[in-house]
């Protein structure tokens, strides 16, 4: 697995703002699909299999490089700028 430095900039104990719900989606009245967790402020966002993609809207306006899942069950997170697992 390629490495990433980014890894080392996130807080591990973020506490998710809107939990278990997109926080754009829910102002803009859409749906999504699967959640993501920035793990440098703490906010939702939609995955790119939703309609808005909102996870991936939040790393290109705010330049946050770790999201982790917010899905039940899964444990992984994920680098915009190195494009890897992390």
């Amino acid at each position: 697995m390629p490495s990433c430095v980014h890894v080392g900039t996130v807080n591990p104990d973020i506490e998710p703002r809107t939990p278990g719900a997109c926080e754009d989606c829910l102002a803009a009245g859409t749906r999504w699909v699967h959640l993501r967790l920035c793990l440098s402020c703490g906010k939702v966002g939609c995955c790119d299999s939703s309609p808005s993609r909102h996870a991936s809207a939040h790393f290109a306006a705010d330049d946050h490089p770790v999201m982790a899942s917010a899905e039940p069950g899964e444990n992984w997170r994920w680098c915009f700028v190195d494009q890897t697992l992390v």
